[in-house]
């Protein structure tokens, strides 16, 4: 599934269009779910938490990207002051 090109720079145009193709996503997800033996409503809570936690992610960290690679922090140095040494 893809989702559409925005069509507007508009704020409140972009909220609807961002709005109605998630919709449309949600729709297609749940009717899969369904099709799996998911109840709507259990689906529905599962989702808004997954969006809820995906939004509090993006919130501490906007741009996981320019995080460095996990091969690229000395292991060592990324356990100072967790209690903890490995060997």
């Amino acid at each position: 599934m893809s989702f559409p090109v925005p069509t507007s720079n508009d704020p409140t145009r972009r909220f609807q269009e961002a709005t109605d193709a998630a919709r449309a996503a949600l729709e297609a997800v749940i009717a899969d779910a369904n099709a799996a033996g998911w109840g709507t409503d259990e689906i529905a809570v599962a989702l808004v938490e997954a969006a809820r936690s995906l939004k509090d992610a993006n919130t501490r960290d906007p741009d996981p990207a320019s995080d460095p690679a996990i091969g690229d922090v000395d292991a060592k140095q990324g356990q100072i002051g967790r209690g903890e040494l490995f060997d």
